[in-house]
């Protein structure tokens, strides 16, 4: 079924749906464990949930392909995430806010390190801190403000991470990504996928060299590597689609960037867990959906650090009570993709998922896991349709039909 059609089915009312997000969610057992860090985690709360919901496991995109974040949130908002694939350059770019136009190629920095023969010895520079990047951000800028005929514009965003914007006519996206997304071999080319993107290749090589030759005196972030070409367009808001009023809470500016580009309210920035929740809190009698982003999950994940991303669970799983007090029409948990400490990268594993609601058909699972999920009421499903399942149960969709 083509998840626009539920569009046509759209009825609103003032119910509330709330999505709790642990970003990188799904997992695999690690060394002599035996369970996922899911699995592992002391989860009483959600376990409780899951035996009065409906749970399955998700698929972000399809069978065997790893998604990257972008496309698996367009995915758990009902957008189908192969039509809709964005660069993450543009997520970049609307979650810092920055003032986009029609003539700009937006890309995403990781600021990383290479040794003297010019090999990529750390691809997040050690995760440098927001000061340091805005500090080389502004290096970077007072040397490198045009490259040819086109403006160039560095923007810090988050740690190791920030916005390149090229800003000319015809400018192309179909660039290789120059991020080897391993240790130890050179940063790739930003070679032309298609021949009309010879040109911008052309220029994306001269600014590497030259932003190489600004930050040589650095120590760790001495390596621009990028990633996500994108130019910009509109999406139709959740508004639009659903008759959603939807308020984001994340702290990462990459998730806020697909919650604007989507229409959702920009909540608070709090920096722990309950501080987000406390946000939802807050909030929660000026709209009716809720995006809740939990980031950490992904981080230890990608740290390879199994015992670290149970702990994040259980911090989040602590919450919970403080979610279902207020008492959702429909309360969604889940994740976006699977980050398993083990591989220490996003992989194409399905992630496991809980549905709450008066309206549910409660299963057999007793234990939020994925071993325990994949028993569940709504099977293997491709995530695409969970926003379509949590506004039935919201009682937003009419009947199809005579």
């Amino acid at each position: 079924m083509d998840p626009e059609f539920i569009d046509s089915l759209v009825v609103k009312n003032s119910t509330k749906i709330i999505f709790l997000i642990m970003d990188g969610l799904g997992g695999l057992p690690m060394g002599e464990r035996d369970q996922t860090e899911l699995e592992a985690a002391k989860t009483p709360n959600m376990d409780a949930l899951a035996s009065k919901s409906v749970c399955g496991l998700l698929d972000p995109v399809g069978y065997g392909v790893t998604p990257g974040s972008g496309p698996a949130h367009f995915a758990l908002f009902g957008y189908d995430p192969i039509k809709n694939n964005i660069g993450r350059g543009i997520l970049e770019a609307a979650g810092i806010d920055f003032p986009m136009t029609e003539r700009d190629l937006l890309i995403r920095i990781n600021f990383a390190t290479i040794d003297k023969n010019g090999v990529v010895i750390d691809r997040r520079a050690g995760r440098i801190d927001n000061e340091t990047n805005k500090r080389i951000c502004g290096k970077l800028q007072d040397k490198i403000r045009k490259i040819s005929d086109v403006e160039v514009i560095f923007e810090p965003v988050r740690e190791h991470r920030a916005l390149l914007a090229l800003r000319r006519d015809r400018l192309r996206e179909e660039i290789q990504e120059t991020d080897p997304q391993k240790t130890g071999i050179p940063a790739l080319p930003p070679k032309a996928l298609i021949p009309e993107a010879e040109e911008t290749s052309g220029i994306l090589q001269k600014l590497i060299d030259k932003a190489k030759e600004v930050l040589s005196d650095e120590e760790k972030a001495n390596m621009l590597l990028l990633r996500g070409y994108s130019t910009f367009r509109r999406y139709p808001y959740l508004s639009e689609r659903f008759g959603l009023n939807a308020l984001a809470i994340a702290t990462y500016p990459m998730y806020r960037g697909i919650a604007r580009l989507l229409g959702m309210v920009i909540g608070p920035q709090p920096d722990s867990l309950k501080g987000e929740i406390m946000a939802l809190r807050e909030n929660y009698g000026k709209y009716d959906f809720f995006f809740v982003h939990v980031k950490a999950t992904d981080s230890r994940g990608e740290d390879g650090n199994f015992d670290a991303k149970v702990k994040v669970i259980e911090e989040v799983d602590s919450l919970v009570p403080m979610v279902t007090d207020l008492k959702p029409d429909v309360l969604v948990i889940t994740g976006d993709h699977s980050t398993p400490a083990a591989l220490a990268s996003h992989s194409w594993h399905p992630l496991p998922v809980l549905l709450c609601s008066a309206t549910a058909r409660p299963d057999r699972v007793k234990r939020f896991g994925e071993g325990d999920c994949i028993s569940g009421g709504l099977g293997r499903m491709p995530t695409v349709h969970l926003m379509g399942l949590a506004l039935a149960h919201a009682g937003r969709l009419e009947k199809f039909g005579a």
